[in-house]
């Protein structure tokens, strides 16, 4: 009932979004300027980092994504799973797209542009990374900003907190499995043992972590929890954007010699959004659900937990990889894309509750 309560108040309390979120993709664009200067004049700097590694994971990064992804694990309370019986045909229409449609329609949007229509304009050595970076990306459905999304649609709080808490409950079992299958359909070779260590760090980890701390914080007060989870979400801010200022570190020689790779990166993951955010979104119309749902699932399904994205490609294919830098892209074109979806999505309201009738 908290968790209800906090999600309620949260949708109540307006439909702005805070600086950070709304100016995200102008605090990714001075990061990539930051570190690629950076990387320019401090080269020794940025490699000494990358060497701070134990079993392929790098222990600066680790840090940074684990003080990223805590704070946004802990806004999910796993006990309203029991929510799901009162929006089950939504609920299924969100699994479906996220689980059966998103990551395997990237697969092949990136083997057809990226391996054909944009190959001449990519290096050779990197277009294997990018295909991997890109399916990491959609592997990996939303987690906070969809809350975000949702309230600036007026979707259903309890719906879209029983999809995320759902969704977060497959992801430990089924982000490895679809990974490893669709890197190998892509004949890209990934050692299980890295893949199912960065599951373990990035998913597993993080959400016993997170879970427990909501619980110790919760018995102290939602006064206590709410105060405690502002200071970590200015604390993740920051971890975010040290991140990408690492990783540009890294690319920047790449993206000076190719400037059109950022671009080309771009193209299938705005065609990835706005096709399975019309698909979820039409599902959820033919099956009868209400809007305050169809909106919610049509943006988790078009969204990406694009921190984990980025841990799980630095971890498995490096710093410099072209794999970290198409899961960066998606950070960079995140908030412009989705608030486009939102704005659709509150257009439409009228087609959409139109000649039918609600459950």
């Amino acid at each position: 009932m908290t968790a209800q309560c906090d999600v309620t108040a949260r949708a109540a309390a307006g439909k702005r979004l805070s600086v950070f979120e709304r100016y995200l993709t102008v605090w990714v664009a001075l990061c990539i300027v930051a570190g690629i200067g950076l990387g320019q004049v401090f080269p020794g700097v940025f490699q000494a980092i990358g060497r701070l590694e134990v079993a392929q994971v790098n222990l600066p990064v680790g840090i940074l994504i684990w003080v990223m992804i805590i704070p946004m694990l802990m806004k999910i309370d796993f006990g309203a799973l029991h929510q799901v019986r009162s929006h089950w045909k939504g609920i299924g229409v969100t699994l479906f797209v996220n689980w059966a449609v998103k990551p395997f329609s990237m697969a092949l949007l990136s083997w057809l542009l990226i391996r054909g229509v944009f190959a001449p304009w990519l290096p050779a050595e990197q277009l294997d990374s990018y295909v991997a970076g890109l399916i990491l990306l959609a592997a990996a459905p939303c987690t906070a900003m969809v809350f975000v999304w949702s309230r600036l649609c007026d979707g259903d709080p309890y719906f879209t907190l029983s999809q995320v808490a759902l969704n977060d409950t497959i992801m430990i079992v089924a982000f490895a499995p679809i990974v490893a299958l669709l890197l190998g359909l892509s004949a890209i070779v990934v050692p299980w043992d890295t893949l199912l260590t960065s599951v373990v760090l990035y998913i597993v980890i993080p959400v016993a972590l997170a879970q427990a701390w909501r619980w110790l914080l919760l018995k102290r007060g939602q006064e206590r929890f709410d105060a405690t989870l502002t200071i970590l979400g200015q604390a993740s801010i920051v971890a975010l954007l040290a991140t990408l200022v690492l990783l540009f570190a890294f690319q920047g020689k790449a993206i000076i010699e190719q400037p059109l790779v950022i671009a080309i990166l771009a193209v299938p993951i705005l065609i990835q959004v706005f096709f399975n955010s019309g698909l979820a979104y039409g599902l959820n119309r033919l099956v009868g659900e209400k809007h305050s749902v169809a909106g919610p699932s049509a943006l988790i399904g078009a969204s990406n937990f694009f921190e984990l994205a980025v841990a799980a490609a630095i971890s498995l294919f490096g710093f410099e990889s072209g794999a970290a830098l198409a899961t960066v892209v998606g950070v960079l074109i995140e908030v412009p894309v989705m608030l486009l979806v939102v704005r659709m999505v509150n257009a439409s309201k009228g087609w959409y509750e139109g000649d039918r009738t609600a459950t």
